[in-house]
Formats: C-alpha cells, sequence, structure tokens
C-alpha cells in the first residue's frame, strides 16, 4: 500500500476499501508482530542473564517447544477449550522450564546443565508433538500454519488480548532488570553480596516463560529472535541490561515486523511463514556466535 492509502485507511470511511485492509488485516497484524517480537526478546534476554550465555534462547533450550505442545493439544485434541490457549501454552512453558531446572539441578543449578537439559527435553517435546499430529492427522491442517510461526490472521481482538496479557510480564520484567545484573557477577559474588542467587534465577525464569507462552499461543514457533536481537543490542550499547533489555524489546518488536514485511511481499504471490523464514535467517547466525565463542561459556 502507498503512503496516501494507509492514510485514507486510518482517517476514511469505515465502509471503503482501505479502511478494510488497514484496521482488519494490516494494522492489527503490525501490532501483534510489535507486541510477540518485543516479548520473545524480553524473554531471550532475561534468559541469557539467567544462563550467563549469549546462546541461551527460549526456543534453543526448550521452553518454547513446551508451550507449543500444550497449544498444539489445545487446538488439535481439545478444540472445545481453545479460549484457554493463552493460558495452556504458558503452563506448557512453565511446566517445561521447571522441569528443566529440576533435572539439572545437582546440588545447584548449573548453567551448562540447564542448556544441555534443555535441548534434550526440545528433542522429546518435539516427537511428542509429531506423533499427536500423527494420530490426529484430520485436524493437522488447523495447526501446521501455526507450527511454521505466523501472524498473518491476526485479528484486533487478539491484538487487545495478546497486549492485556504481555503488559504485566514487560513490567515485570523491566523490575526484574537488577536481579540479572546481580547474576552476571557469578554466584559466588552474588552470594557473598548476601543475594538468593537460586530465587532470583526461578522469578527470572517464570518471567522469560510467560512472556514466551503468550508470544507462542498467538503466533506459534517464531524462533531466533531472542537469540539475534539481544545480541545485536548488545554489540551497539554493550552488555548493561539496564539499557540492552528495554532496547531489545523495541528491537524486537522491529525486527519481526521488518521479518514479516519480507515474508509478506518479497515472495509474492507466496507468502511466507515469518517463523520460516527467521529461521533461515536465525539458524546460520547461531552457528556464527558458536563459532565466534568457541564454546558454550558465560559472558560479562
Amino acid at each position: 500500500m502507498q503512503l496516501h492509502e494507509v492514510w485514507e485507511g486510518l482517517t476514511g470511511e469505515k465502509n471503503s476499501m482501505f479502511y478494510t485492509i488497514v484496521w482488519d488485516l494490516r494494522l492489527p497484524r503490525t501490532i501483534v508482530g510489535l507486541i510477540v517480537g518485543m516479548c520473545l526478546a524480553i524473554s531471550g534476554t532475561i534468559m541469557q542473564g539467567v544462563m550467563k550465555n549469549p546462546l541461551a534462547d527460549p526456543g534453543i533450550i526448550g521452553v518454547s517447544s513446551g508451550a507449543a505442545l500444550m497449544a498444539v493439544i489445545i487446538t488439535i485434541v481439545l478444540p472445545q477449550y481453545i479460549i484457554l490457549l493463552p493460558f495452556a501454552a504458558f503452563i506448557g512453558g512453565f511446566v517445561t522450564a521447571m522441569l528443566i531446572y529440576a533435572l539439572a539441578w545437582q546440588g545447584g543449578s548449573s548453567i551448562a546443565r540447564i542448556i544441555l537439559v534443555g535441548v534434550a527435553i526440545n528433542a522429546i517435546i518435539g516427537a511428542t508433538m509429531s506423533a499427536i499430529m500423527l494420530l490426529y492427522s484430520d485436524r493437522v491442517q488447523a495447526v501446521l500454519p501455526w507450527m511454521a510461526g505466523v501472524i498473518s490472521g491476526a485479528t484486533m481482538e487478539q491484538a487487545k488480548l495478546l497486549a492485556l496479557y504481555s503488559i504485566p510480564g514487560l513490567i515485570l520484567s523491566i523490575l526484574a532488570i537488577r536481579h540479572i545484573r546481580i547474576l552476571h557477577l557469578g554466584d559466588e559474588m552474588a552470594k557473598l553480596l548476601g543475594h538468593h542467587v537460586e530465587r532470583s534465577r526461578f522469578l527470572l525464569i517464570v518471567i522469560s516463560t510467560f512472556l514466551t507462552g503468550i508470544a507462542v499461543s498467538v503466533s506459534g514457533l517464531i524462533g531466533f529472535i531472542g537469540l539475534v536481537v539481544p545480541h545485536m543490542i548488545r554489540l551497539i550499547v554493550g552488555s548493561d541490561d539496564r539499557f540492552v533489555l528495554p532496547l531489545s524489546a523495541l528491537g524486537g518488536g522491529a525486527f519481526l515486523v521488518f521479518a514479516d514485511t519480507i515474508a509478506r511481499s518479497w515472495f509474492d504471490p507466496i507468502e511466507l511463514p515469518v517463523g520460516l523464514l527467521l529461521s533461515f535467517l536465525g539458524g546460520p547466525f547461531f552457528l556464527y556466535i558458536l563459532h565466534k565463542r568457541g564454546n558454550v561459556r558465560a559472558f560479562s
């Protein structure tokens, strides 16, 4: 659309074609893209702070898959409870995060163990989702686009509901910045300062999981935003989370909307799912970070 057509859609008569395109199609999609991108970027920033590793991401360690599993169960197996989808996705992500945390616990929560256990849980959940889709093959079409990560069917009602759910998580994430900064000092130093390390880590995982769950419930599996955006922001402003977290939120929203625009317009007449596009871009980026760092070690 041209700028004058967008303006006409925003300010024109309700029965005009441009009004319908802007208010019923483009605006809800943009709002959902902004909020989902913000939630995923903040979730990734928090997860990297908790793990003290730039490779940590809700999608990579299995939290997103846990949320997706519950969403698939609701959508395919229990469609009569579809209204509970956001809550179910959060529960799925939360239970997965706690399972990873519990299995990795050996007198303390080793960062390396959490990541490795998360990768294993991610694989198990992926196999479970595949099994469910095979058992309910007649209902798979309803969930396949969602599995690829899409925001193309977003409605204004979804945008409002997503905003309502996400605001508490966004506020809590800002308030929790000091916990991330203390964890960056290292467990021993934080304990010497009188800080309860495990309590802070648990709180941050809950916030990260909540944001991931509500994002996944609407957009499906959109990966790598929580990995790419915080990393790029740190290259620009450094590692101070007082700046990294809010800027990652803004960058994540803008990045997802930009990627969705490319996925929608560059492959005409086919519209590529934005999650698929980001997987093509994010996979090589993950390998680049892995190669650059040499191993999975802590960062400051």
